[in-house]
């Protein structure tokens, strides 16, 4: 018989459950710290496979037989210990079970040995199994499985099935899978449509949803009423409450909402009618103006750091939410200011490189983690560069060209951050500063940049498998201070100046195509020495020099429609500094629209005054 728990320790563990909010729900099993750490013997296995010692056996729902060691299994799970020491007649070992013989045999095979077979054929029954058995380790086993099958297409499934069987951890990431990959949902699940009201309205209202458009909600709540018209048609008022309608455009309400709602359900007349009105006068009732206009949390983060205005760096830190087409100062400005340098994304951290600092290049390395909102000290290069071109690929970080003292350099660095150490890569076929570079398939590509003499046309491609530079077809024209960025395949190249004027014109390059580099739409604003990055499907060119002055204006590029579009300023007019987009970030909401920071006092001494060609008139005009 057992010692009766003493009363403080019962109090104790009260108190814990209590804080956990276990007595109101099931624990979750799911996480490593579900359970203790079993110790598996080997000769616990051979004992079994050779039948020795064994006195039990226990019999599935299909007839198999399995002889086991009853305190083996009563030591791996409480089920099997309840089992075999409160039967009514200890002396019987042979216990029946319903459960397939082919999922209890893995089960069987994880409480001696630790480890089982776990695959898309069998989850689905393992996993109840081994919960209904509380062999814990089993079920570790299964929700990682899950986890690394997580699919647009089968991702909703594996949430319903985690919430089943109170798999918390399994089923928060299936949820934050589902919120960051929604278009994509939309587009190829078939599970979205067999949702239940509840369940898709919890989704749709979700402000961390990652919608670019509302224009896309309101497609999924067709798409479920439409699946089953007759049944559905009488929720459709109620899930008409989940699209933000004051981020949406006009026509698209009322070509595709208005009318196609109230022909399902003349109900919905009474809740657009306030949309309506709102759209045509752009008023709304007080208390509503926030719940449908609202932006949702951003999926990714632009971050600006650095630059060069009044004459100086600075070292001012700002973040734009997409979302809400803002620009935020973010109080997290590193203590070195700097212009001129390079500047990527890598793990989940910014690497801000080189550059120009206290009138001089440096070598130096800074490091910002969003999510901790810190800055460190990474190992230094080993050659100073400011006009450094920098991009990641492979996990590693490259650091191309630039300028150091009096000299255009055509070294390469490699910064490897799990051993924190550079090394030196084969140099460039041409010394390049003011150049820009990008990754696309895993190789690196620079283009433009200066010499010394000559402002350059040239552009060449890094192979990391060969350590070799080669050639590519020149650019139409010659570009310094350029951007260069990488998406759907291709290169695209903007700005820059020629040697007389700053430019406004692009080019794009397809690797493998014959027909070299093709023009592409002029910018709103020439510009040279800005940043350029892509963000939500869209290539931004942010900040930069126009001739006169440094500018703050930003505009993006479709590539759909191939079109130019001028989006949101951002605080500080300046040139010379780096971008870069972090996604998925857990604190996104800290650097978004939700916790906007006022612009300090300090910043209106950078902001561009008025005159007479500027870069806002270019843009009006």
């Amino acid at each position: 018989m057992e010692e009766p728990e003493p009363k403080s320790a019962q109090r104790a563990r009260k108190e814990r459950a209590e804080a956990e909010g276990s007595s109101r729900r099931p624990r979750c099993v799911c996480g490593p710290s579900a359970g203790a750490p079993a110790a598996f013997h080997l000769v616990w296995s051979e004992l079994r496979s050779r039948g020795q010692l064994c006195d039990g056996q226990l019999v599935s729902c299909d007839q198999r037989e399995f002889p086991v060691h009853r305190v083996v299994l009563s030591a791996a799970s409480p089920y099997f210990r309840a089992l075999f020491t409160n039967e009514l007649s200890p002396s019987t070992s042979r216990s029946r079970l319903d459960a397939p013989g082919h999922a209890l045999g893995l089960v069987l095979d994880y409480v001696y040995t630790g480890s089982c077979r776990v695959t898309a054929d069998n989850v689905q029954q393992l996993l109840p199994l081994a919960d209904r058995l509380e062999v814990l380790g089993v079920v570790q086993l299964c929700c990682r499985f899950l986890l690394d099958q997580l699919r647009p297409d089968n991702c909703l499934g594996i949430c319903k099935f985690a919430r089943h069987y109170f798999c918390r951890d399994l089923e928060e990431r299936g949820r934050k899978y589902v919120r960051r990959h929604f278009r994509e949902i939309l587009e190829e699940s078939a599970e979205l449509v067999e949702l239940e009201c509840d369940e898709l309205e919890a989704i749709l209202r979700d402000d961390e949803l990652n919608a670019r458009t509302e224009e896309l909600v309101f497609e999924a709540v067709r798409a479920w009423t439409e699946w089953r018209p007759s049944e559905r048609a009488a929720q459709l008022p109620r899930l008409l409450g989940c699209p933000r309608y004051g981020l949406m455009s006009s026509r698209f309400f009322r070509e595709r909402v208005h009318g196609w709602s109230v022909e399902r359900n003349p109900g919905c007349r009474d809740v657009l009618a306030p949309v309506s009105a709102y759209l045509k006068a752009r008023h709304w009732k007080s208390g509503s103006v926030d719940r449908m206009t609202r932006p949702r949390v951003p999926h990714e983060i632009l971050f600006a750091v650095g630059g060069w205005t009044s004459g100086s760096p600075v070292n001012f830190v700002e973040t734009y939410d997409g979302r809400a087409n803002r620009w935020f100062l973010c109080s997290h400005v590193d203590a070195r200011p700097r212009a001129y340098h390079g500047m990527c994304a890598l793990n989940g951290l910014i690497y801000v490189v080189g550059g120009y600092e206290a009138r001089k290049e440096r070598a130096i390395v800074r490091c910002f983690d969003p999510s901790t909102k810190q800055w460190t000290e990474k190992a230094c290069m080993y050659q100073a560069r400011c006009y450094v071109s920098v991009c990641a690929t492979g996990g590693k970080i490259y650091a191309l060209g630039g300028k150091g003292g009096l000299t255009r350099l055509s070294s390469c660095e490699r910064y490897e951050p799990a051993a924190n150490q550079w090394e030196m890569i084969a140099p460039m076929n041409w010394p390049r500063s003011d150049a820009s570079c990008a990754t696309l398939d895993g190789k690196v590509y620079v283009a433009g940049g200066y010499d010394g003499l000559f402002i350059l046309r040239s552009a060449e491609v890094y192979d990391p498998a060969t350590d070799q530079w080669t050639y590519l077809a020149p650019m139409r024209v010659p570009r310094a201070g350029v951007s260069l960025v990488a998406f759907r395949g291709c290169l695209y190249v903007v700005g820059g100046f020629d040697g007389r004027l700053r430019l406004s014109s692009g080019e794009n390059y397809e690797p493998g195509q014959p027909d070299a580099w093709q023009p592409v739409p002029d910018m709103y604003v020439p510009r040279s020495n800005f940043a350029s990055v892509v963000l939500d499907e869209l290539i931004f060119v942010i900040g930069g020099y126009d001739g006169w002055l440094p500018i703050s204006c930003v505009e993006c590029y479709d590539a759909e429609s191939n079109q130019w579009y001028v989006a949101s300023s951002m605080n500080v007019c300046r040139s010379a500094l780096g971008v870069c987009v972090i996604a998925g970030l857990d604190n996104a909401r800290d650097y978004s629209y939700h916790k906007q920071t006022p612009a300090p006092r300090l910043v209106k001494q950078y902001r561009q005054k008025p005159r007479r060609v500027s870069a806002t008139a270019v843009i009006a005009r």
